[in-house]
This record gives structure tokens, C-alpha cells and sequence, in this order.
């Protein structure tokens, strides 16, 4: 499993030719799991491999038989992209847990000449596998003992090969940013939430809602960040003795400030600090006695492992199920058994016991009463993720805020710091300004609101915003401050006069491509207006997910799964109408972010987009593919197009060709969906990536702010003082935006390298095109225990 020595390995030279594979899915459902398991069929099968289902888990593999162990086809999974749970089904199985049980389940695998197994599960079911390949040649042994198989037989089938996919909604295995199921659970989490609301402030009420986690506070930390929770209970941080009080004083301020409504999370295994369980009635009953506000419970209870996958999880899925084969193509008797895993926006693999080891460290240090050292066993981007809450829920008011001298005001505090959304709207805008505001006046600033972009910004649209004005923000989607595409360079003078009379001494626009470019003029303007040598900071947020410097943006994710869920119900369309091809044109400007990655995720034939050129073979070649596709049992196409990928092969010309020459074969359809596709509710991505990185660059204005002020004023003109904060693999990144000059194409409007154009031949894979997969930048066995990769305060795990 070592990093090949080539630096251009393409997937033509790793063959699955005579190889068996077997995938199974095993313990509590996810989201997520059939678009791992399409993944791997598809891709084991495109390498030249058997791939065979084990339906039922373990019990499946112990029972034998052909329902069973069953071989996979292209057809076999066709469909599965964008149902949740698992098709192939999954059961707990007591008699694998016996060597008996192993035995037989040895048994049946070599009977069909099965020696890879990829095993979807959560940490009991991917040790019981490691423990299952350890026993291997032991089990073979006594089978030809047995006379159950010859000793060619055992001979031949003398290694088995395991690798492992996390599938848990729980995100409770160490050495992945994020398991499969889990950004799904937070959807269907985050729906609930939303709902509940309106029903909260129509009468006044407080919610206790109860998530899953009986042994990790995930998906109750992160929803209650995404929706603004006033208390969340985990089970890694119980809350300190007195904690009644404390809550019950924090719920009767938020109503003392108008506020309508108050929303309590609570993790099904929260506890106390000396370990007695804190249930969501327990909870209710607090507040009615306390305080007697109307007080309901909801337990979503298995709502959360419902539903269909999101689209990260599809992505992720499918990702990892690629990643699997490769693992196992790649294999020797002597690698260990490893699991795939995510590490930004990179796939990795990881010894697979090396992970359950520290996951079990996790377990081990809470039951030790260590919760602080549990909490860092969870990786850094669940310290960001607590920090970041407690920041954001637990800080008191400007008007509570401690009184401070004068001197301390002149140095430390009282700076004025404008916040503006500039360009196209993108959902998450609003969380990241609601974070901005309550860390700024948490850190003592004096926060202002722009509405209108720079437009407001030279007519003097400038309001003070306080701790409650944002409150309810994070669910909003669009830009409740208002946004403009106008740029400053023409209304310089009347910016700087805005400034100058409201004292700003720090800027922080949350936009897209206009923000950067806005940016880049107002530090050109330094040099004849001094108004603009004030630290300025841009976070990323637009859907089209173009902004040089960061790989991803605030917006883009809900993007993605608006186009994944309208494209699962265009297909579903289909199902009754045999035999159609629809096109779909998705925004993004020259950028097809939004067309390639929405491609993976709803299983796409094609996505033309404008970094990969196409002509009118190409065109040609995909009709021809889809013709042959209809003569199979999945007799409709999907196809996508970036709407500036080519000037003269417009949606309207691929309609007509598409129609034209499937004339007898097929019918098309088109659908453009605009701006659909920029409204909406923020995804829980988008809200809790919004929340931090304005968060951090809240933080980072503090200290530059701190560090220029000199003489009784506030005065920066040095490129560091000019920043993006983007997302650069695992790392929130500080960049000048002078220097982001030479990796931006103007004309067009985009980074000119992007990550996500590596995935696209993942997308031609598992649509049944040849293709070449550079696999140079995979393949690499890290270790976690000792020398873990860190999660950064980037990491998707948000």
C-alpha cells in the first residue's frame, strides 16, 4: 500500500483481472452506504474483478448460499446512488463472534473464490474483520482438515485482504474527518430544528430536542452550532456542577431580550460530571420548575438515520468506495488491514486498528472521568467545534460586557469593524455575519452592518448591529444584509468619506469573485486614501465555488444539494417514461464546480464544463454511449452543463443534437435551473463553515487590529494586511490577496488550478466510460495513532 514511485500512476496499470471482491454492509444503517457499495461493484467490475454482494451483513456471509453471497452487476446498483439506508441489508450477527461462525463464513467466501472483502460498518464491525483476516490461514487449515476444501484450494485462497469504510452517523471513528451517514443525520437534524422553530416563536415555547449519541456528542455539537442552540449537553464535556442554574439564568435572559422561542440539544448519552445520565425529560422538568415556560421534548430518535443521503455523503461515498478497490488492487500478504478515510478534501487510508485504538482511547479516558482529554482524543476540529460554540451561545452582551479603563479601550477594544456581503447571495452568508458580530463584540469591537454590498457602503447604508440583532440568523438563506455586485474602485472617494466618518477600522466582506476583486482595489487605493490602511479580511461564500484561494465556499455546498435533489427527482420522472435523456444546465459561471462535483453526486453520464474543452466528437460519443446504455435494464441518462462551459455548444444546441441523434432510441428533456440553486435554507455545512471561518477572521481582525494600532490610530498598508481566508486542504488559510493575483484567471473568473477537476474521472468510472485516473496523489498508508493527521479548523467535520 506504499505511495507508488511514479509521479503520474494512471489506473490502466493495476488490474482486478481473476480477483474476487465481496462488499458488505454491516451494524446500524447510514446514509451513504449504497453509494459506497455502487462505488466499489462499479469500480471493481471496471477493473476486471468479480464483485459479489453479501446481503444481511455477517449473517449473510455465515449462512452462505446464493441469495446470500450474491455477484454484482453494472445493472445491480443501478438506482441506489440516492436511496438512503442499505439495499444489500445489514444485521447484527452473535455466531461471527464464535470461531465457529468465522469458519463457516470462511468457508462460504473461498467456495466462490472471494479473498478482498470491503467491509462498510462502524468500529465493532471493521475489528471483527481484522480479527476475521488474522484467523485466515488458521481457518483454511481446519477446513482442509475438515475436507471441506483441498489444500490447492487453501493454497490459492491463502491471504484475505480487508478494507474498511466508515459507515456512522455518529462521525465517532478517530482518523476521519467524517463518516459516511453523518452530514445526512445532520440534515435531517437541521430540518427538524427548522421546523420546530416556527412552531416556538408562534407560542412562546422552548424545545428540548434529543439527538443521537450515546457515547459521542457529534451530532448534538454541530446541529446546536448550525442552529444557534441556547444549551447543548454531550457526553464528552459534561457541564460543570451548578449547571441547572447557569442554563435556567442563560434561557431567562434570551426572553428578557425579546426573544421568542429557546432550543435545547441534548445527546442521548449526555451526563453529568459524575456520570449520571442527563435525559432530555430530565431537562423539560428543570425548566418547567425553574422558570415554567411552556417546554416541549421531541426525540428524533431513527428520523436521523432516514432519508436520503446528502449530497457530501454521495460524494464521500462514492469516493471511498473507489478508493477501496484501488486499496485492495494495491495489497500485499503483509499490508495490513487498513480503513479509507477522509483527510480534507484527500482520500487516505489508515491502519484500521490504529483507528479503532484510539477510538477506543476516546471511550476509555471518558470513563475515566478525563473529559478533557476525551475531547482532544476527538481531534482538533471538535475542540474548534466546542470553542467555537461556546464563543459564539455563551458569551454575554456588549451591555454585560465588564467595564474597562480608558487606556485599556484605546488599546484593546472599542474599534469600529464594518461587515459587508458583496456579490450573488449564497446561503451560509448569514451565519458567517452572525458569527462575525457576536465574536467582534465578544472581543470588545463595536460592530457595524453595511446593507447593499460597497453600494451601501458610498451612500452611507451604515447601522450599528448588536448580540440580538442576529439572533435566528444561522437558518436564514440569501443575505439578510443585502448584497450588490458593485465594486468600490468607481465611489472610492465616497467610500473613504464613509469610513472616515464612521470611524471604521477594519473591513470584512463575506462575497464571492467581487469581493476578491474589491479587495484587490481598495489596497490599490491605499496609496491615496488613507481611510483604506485598515485591516481588511474576505471570507469566501458563493455558490459557483470560484474564489482563487480557497477550495471551497460558503454557499456551495447547499448549491450542490439543491442540484442533487432536483436531479433525483427529474430521474425518478423518468421511471415511468423508459428510455429519456434529460440535460440540466447548473450556474457557476466558467467554473464547473457545481456541474462536475453535482454530477458525482446524482450519477450523472456527462458534465460539460469549461476547464475541460470539449467538441463535437465528444458530443457525439457521449450519444453513442447513451445509446447502448438504453439497450440495459437503466434506460434513462443524465446529463450536465455548466452554463458558460461553451459559447456555441449552448444547452439548447446539446438538447437539439442529443434529440436529433436519439431519435428512435430515446426522447431528451431539458431543464435549466438558475437560481434555484442559490436559495433555499443553508445546508448544516454551509451554516457551521459560515460560523467558524467568520469566527477566525473575527479573530484575525482582533490581532491585526491590535498590532497596527500606533499613535492613537489604527493604520495597516502592508500586503498581509489584506487578506482571503480560504480553505486549503485541511487548513484555514490567511493569503494577501496581491498574492493570489498570479493563480486567477480575470477573464474568466476562476482559480486556474482547482482540486475537484480530479474527480471527474470517478464520475466517467461509475458511468461506464474508459478512462485514465491519476491515482499519484493516493495510495499513501498514514499512521493516526502516533503521528495522526491533525483536523484542522477547515475540516469538513465542521
Amino acid at each position: 500500500m506504499a505511495q507508488p514511485d511514479s509521479k503520474k500512476v494512471f489506473f490502466e496499470n493495476l488490474t482486478g483481472a481473476g480477483k474476487a471482491i465481496a462488499v458488505l454492509t454491516s451494524g446500524g444503517d447510514a446514509q451513504g452506504m449504497n453509494a459506497a457499495v455502487r462505488a466499489v461493484v462499479r469500480m471493481g467490475i471496471y477493473v476486471g474483478a468479480k464483485v459479489y454482494f453479501i446481503r444481511e451483513g455477517y449473517q449473510g456471509m455465515v449462512d452462505g448460499g446464493e441469495d446470500n453471497i450474491k455477484e454484482a452487476t453494472w445493472e445491480s446498483v443501478s438506482s441506489m446512488l440516492q436511496v438512503g439506508g442499505t439495499v444489500i441489508g445489514s444485521a447484527r450477527c452473535k455466531e461471527f463472534r464464535s470461531h465457529e461462525g468465522r469458519l463457516r463464513a470462511a468457508h462460504h467466501l473461498v467456495e466462490k473464490g472471494i479473498t478482498n472483502l470491503c467491509v462498510i460498518g462502524g468500529d465493532g464491525s471493521l475489528t471483527g474483520a481484522n480479527l476475521f483476516r488474522e484467523e485466515w490461514s488458521g481457518l483454511l487449515a481446519e477446513l482442509v482438515e475438515q475436507g471441506l476444501i483441498s489444500q490447492d484450494s487453501s493454497q490459492k485462497h491463502s491471504a484475505l485482504h480487508i478494507v474498511g469504510m466508515v459507515g456512522s452517523i455518529d462521525n465517532d471513528f478517530c482518523g476521519t474527518d467524517m463518516t459516511i451517514g453523518t452530514d445526512s443525520a445532520l440534515h435531517r437534524i437541521i430540518e427538524v430544528v427548522d421546523a420546530i422553530m416556527t412552531t416556538a416563536q408562534s407560542h412562546q415555547r422552548t424545545f428540548v430536542l434529543e439527538v443521537m449519541g450515546r457515547h459521542c456528542g457529534y451530532l448534538a455539537l454541530v446541529s446546536a452550532l448550525a442552529c444557534g442552540a441556547d444549551w447543548v449537553l454531550i457526553p464528552e464535556m459534561p457541564p460543570e456542577d451548578g449547571w441547572e442554574d447557569k442554563m435556567c439564568q442563560k434561557l431567562s435572559a434570551t426572553r428578557s431580550r425579546g426573544t421568542r422561542l429557546n432550543i435545547i440539544i441534548v445527546a442521548e448519552g449526555a451526563i453529568d460530571r459524575h456520570g449520571k445520565p442527563i435525559t432530555s425529560s430530565i431537562v423539560k422538568d428543570l425548566v418547567v420548575k425553574c422558570l415554567g415556560f411552556d417546554t416541549r421534548v421531541t426525540i428524533l430518535g431513527h428520523v436521523q438515520r432516514g432519508g436520503t443521503p446528502s449530497a457530501f455523503d454521495r460524494i464521500l461515498a462514492s469516493r471511498m468506495g473507489v478508493e477501496a478497490v484501488m486499496a485492495l488492487l494495491e495489497t500485499t500478504a503483509n499490508t495490513p488491514a487498513c480503513v479509507v478515510s477522509l483527510c480534507g478534501n484527500q482520500s487516505v487510508r489508515l491502519p484500521l486498528m490504529e483507528c479503532v485504538q484510539m477510538t477506543q482511547e476516546v471511550q476509555k479516558a471518558m470513563d475515566e472521568k478525563k473529559f478533557e482529554e476525551a475531547v482532544k482524543l476527538r481531534g482538533r476540529s471538535f475542540e474548534n467545534n466546542l470553542r467555537t460554540y461556546k464563543l459564539l451561545a455563551h458569551r454575554k452582551p456588549e451591555s454585560e460586557l465588564p467595564v474597562v479603563s480608558p487606556s485599556q479601550i484605546l488599546i484593546e477594544s472599542n474599534f469600529n469593524v464594518a461587515i459587508l456581503n458583496v456579490g450573488a447571495p449564497a446561503a451560509g452568508m448569514n451565519a458567517a455575519v452572525r458569527s462575525a458580530v457576536r465574536v467582534g463584540i465578544s472581543e470588545g469591537h463595536k460592530m457595524f452592518a453595511v446593507s447593499d454590498g460597497f453600494e451601501g457602503l458610498y451612500k452611507g447604508q451604515i447601522k450599528e448591529i448588536k448580540w440580538a440583532d442576529v439572533g435566528g440568523w444561522t437558518g436564514q438563506g440569501g443575505s439578510l444584509l443585502g448584497t450588490k455586485r458593485t465594486l468600490p474602485a468607481k465611489h472610492v472617494d465616497k467610500i473613504a468619506e464613509q469610513m472616515r466618518l464612521h470611524n471604521i477600522n477594519a473591513l470584512l466582506v463575506i462575497g464571492g469573485f467581487e469581493a476578491y476583486l474589491s479587495l484587490l482595489e481598495l489596497q490599490e487605493a491605499r496609496g491615496t486614501h488613507e481611510e483604506f490602511c485598515v485591516p481588511m479580511i474576505m471570507v469566501p461564500a458563493t455558490v459557483s465555488n470560484n474564489v482563487p484561494g480557497s477550495d471551497l465556499s460558503v454557499g456551495a455546498d447547499t448549491a450542490l444539494n439543491a442540484i442533487t435533489s432536483t436531479c433525483d427527482r427529474i430521474k425518478q420522472s423518468a421511471s415511468g417514461t423508459k428510455r429519456r435523456v434529460f440535460i440540466i444546465e447548473t450556474m457557476g459561471g466558467y467554473c464547473g464546480y457545481l456541474a462536475s462535483v453535482g454530477g458525482l453526486a446524482a450519477g450523472a453520464d456527462a458534465a460539460y464544463i469549461y476547464e475541460e474543452p470539449f467538441d463535437i466528437r465528444d458530443l457525439q460519443s457521449n450519444v453513442e454511449h447513451l445509446t447502448e446504455k438504453m439497450k440495459t435494464s437503466i434506460q434513462r441518462g443524465l446529463v450536465l452543463r455548466n452554463e458558460n462551459s461553451n459559447e456555441n455548444y449552448t444547452t439548447d444546441f446539446i438538447y437539439q443534437l442529443y434529440s436529433e441523434e436519439g431519435r428512435g432510441v430515446f426522447d431528451c428533456r431539458k431543464n435549466v435551473l438558475g437560481h434555484m440553486q442559490q436559495g433555499g435554507a443553508p445546508s448544516p455545512f454551509d451554516r457551521n463553515f459560515g460560523t467558524k471561518i467568520s469566527a477566525k477572521a473575527m479573530q484575525w481582525i482582533t490581532k491585526k487590529l491590535t498590532e497596527t494600532f500606533r499613535q492613537g490610530r489604527v493604520f495597516a498598508n502592508t500586503e498581509d494586511s489584506c487578506c482571503l481566508l480560504g480553505m486549503r486542504r485541511r487548513n484555514l488559510v490567511f493569503q494577501p490577496v496581491v498574492q493570489l493575483k498570479d493563480d486567477t484567471d480575470f477573464v474568466h473568473r476562476i482559480p486556474k488550478e482547482q482540486w475537484w477537476l480530479k474527480l471527474r474521472p470517478l464520475m466517467k468510472i461509475l458511468a461506464k466510460y474508459r478512462t485514465s485516473y491519476d491515482v499519484s496523489d493516493s495510495g499513501q498508508l498514514e499512521h493516526v495513532v502516533r503521528n495522526r493527521p491533525k483536523e484542522s479548523d477547515a475540516s469538513v467535520a465542521m
